[in-house]
């Protein structure tokens, strides 16, 4: 486990962390030698002179005193060390997330992460604060206690030895008989969390569909699982709980049947007996311990090795000597993109030259939206390249690629802040003036205007407070202040009214000038101020140019058009 650990924090936490389990060591050995010091004190009681037991009380206080005061360094530095291994796994974690590619996400990681960077995280560094030290005492002092006995007594020395293969036996048998139904129990665990967001996010459904009143059935499912996973989990940890129970109980009264047989036939003194029995009793308590302390460590391994299997994908690659692109042009060369096994682009290649506008029309699945995604290397290709500015975008360091480009997205999300902290998501550090001016440019002024708060009002988890409509306001407001020379829209005005429409567009037209965009829209007002427009079906590009030649040419553009400008039945 502690190697895993190493693994998922890095070499520069090897030391503190050694250091800490040789501190935890130390206590535990101290701790058992401290009880040795019991049977010289018990036997000058129980002899011709007890006044000879003062020094050996002396003694065992002075052990005593250096086991509390190496406890309580190796407890604190438990606590120390486990707080710092918990900002630095959630450091790298969230670092490494920022990394993974888009595809990564699917429905499925939704739950397994909430669930690993909640629940999870904290439970696997917990043992270093919390759960080590114990375990380490359940293990380390019996044995340092059974030595002893061997130094007193080699025959009971041996007796307690015997018992030790018979415990870890027991050990390894109930986590292997505990790995499946941990398994089990974790899968229904995230499954119950996805369902949990999945009933969250359909609540519009659901009250649209007059389900308010009724459970939501595939939750109620899902929670069943977990109930009956957990009581599989209790069902399976009892043999090894008892068995262990059992067994220990078995070498105290072997150990006691064995003195006595010894003290009675004069093996033994009369003196010796109850102290090697008091050292067999200390190795009982933290023996039977190992049962709760085991299935503990055990739950913590089993995420700390979910952490270690994604903090081990395959990030996308940065790279080795970042180059700086020289403009803002954009080019597709014979790119080739697959998620998973449908091939979205199939050889495209497309040119956009700085300051150009280039829209991107076609019908749904044609790979539009990936293309403003190849650009940003929120995934990258299988085959060609997409450079910005002569350069591959591979070879642009993230934070730079990043700097040249502004995306405006249908669906916009805010953090649950004031409409302020969401703008300046663009650029952190502009003045107050500049973002005072980027929300007018948006007309996000007359928004903020009608609120409660002001500027200071919060917009909610998501912004659930704004409509749709303000939020795309506060996406624009957030990209002019970014001031990027690449902005890439993708169907910003799809889902809007007519006014938000009219204040939205405004706000993209103040968002293009003098910058190199690649817009995909399908409201025809958008395309028609493009300077160039790429169809796209099939992954590749079968019609290019500006919107009057492909009218002309009575393509499939001009098809596009004409159904776009039919009005629905009714109308």
């Amino acid at each position: 486990m502690i190697r895993t650990l190493l693994r998922v924090l890095g070499d520069e936490h090897a030391r503190p962390l050694r250091r800490t389990v040789a501190l935890m060591t130390a206590a535990a050995v101290a701790e058992g030698l401290s009880y040795a010091l019991l049977v010289p004190v018990l036997r000058a009681l129980f002899g011709d002179a007890p006044a000879d037991a003062w020094p050996w009380l002396a003694g065992f206080g002075a052990a005593v005193a250096g086991y509390a005061a190496l406890r309580y360094a190796a407890d604190l530095s438990g606590f120390l060390v486990g707080t710092t291994l918990l900002r630095g796994t959630y450091r790298r974690l969230g670092e490494h997330l920022t990394r993974l590619p888009i595809g990564w996400y699917d429905a499925g990681r939704v739950g397994e992460v909430s669930v690993l960077a909640s629940r999870g995280v904290l439970q696997a560094l917990s043992v270093m604060a919390h759960l080590l030290a114990p375990f380490v005492g359940a293990l380390v002092t019996p044995l340092t206690i059974v030595a002893v006995m061997l130094a007193f007594d080699w025959r009971l020395g041996l007796a307690a030895l015997a018992g030790v293969p018979v415990v870890a036996a027991i050990q390894a048998w109930a986590g292997r008989a505990l790995a499946a139904t941990d398994a089990e129990r974790h899968r229904r665990d995230k499954e119950a969390t996805g369902r949990v967001i999945e009933f969250l996010q359909a609540q519009p459904v659901l009250r649209a569909g007059g389900r308010t009143g009724e459970r939501f059935g595939l939750l109620d499912d899902a929670l069943r699982e977990v109930q009956r996973a957990s009581r599989r989990t209790v069902l399976a940890a009892l043999p090894g709980v008892v068995g262990l129970t059992l067994a220990v109980q078995a070498m105290f009264t072997a150990l006691l049947v064995l003195g006595a047989y010894l003290a009675i036939g004069g093996g033994v003194g009369a003196a010796e007996l109850p102290a090697i029995l008091v050292l067999a009793a200390r190795c009982a308590d933290p023996l039977l311990s190992l049962a709760d302390m085991g299935g503990q460590v055990r739950g913590a391994r089993a995420e700390l090795d979910r952490l270690d299997r994604l903090l081990r994908t395959e990030p996308l690659p940065l790279p080795r000597v970042p180059v700086e692109p020289a403009g803002h042009g954009l080019v597709f060369d014979s790119v080739t993109f697959r998620h998973g096994d449908r091939v979205i682009l199939d050889g495209l290649s497309l040119e956009v030259p700085e300051g150009e506008r280039l829209a991107v029309v076609g019908p749904s699945g044609a790979g539009k939206s990936t293309l403003l995604q190849l650009i940003a290397r929120f995934y990258d290709v299988e085959s060609g390249a997409v450079r910005v500015g002569g350069v591959d975008v591979r070879e642009i360091g993230a934070d730079v690629l990043m700097s040249k480009i502004a995306i405006v997205f249908q669906d916009v999300y805010l953090f649950d802040g004031t409409i302020e902290d969401n703008i300046r998501l663009g650029r952190p550090d502009a003045t107050e003036a500049e973002v005072r001016a980027a929300a007018s440019a948006a007309r996000l002024d007359e928004v903020i205007a009608r609120l409660p708060g002001g500027w200071a009002a919060g917009v909610g988890e998501g912004g659930a407070l704004l409509s749709g409509g303000e939020r795309q306001r506060v996406s624009i407001a957030r990209a002019l202040l970014k001031d990027a020379p690449i902005v890439l829209l993708d169907e910003v005005t799809s889902a809007l009214d007519p006014v938000n429409e009219a204040a939205v567009h405004e706000g993209i037209e103040r968002l293009m000038a003098g910058r190199t965009v690649v817009m995909v829209a399908h409201r025809m007002r958008t395309v028609r101020r493009a300077d160039r427009i790429a169809f796209l079906d099939g992954g590749r590009v079968v019609e290019e140019g500006s919107h009057d030649e492909l009218l002309r040419r009575q393509g499939r553009y001009a098809a596009f058009w004409a159904t776009a400008l039919t009005p629905a039945p009714g109308d």
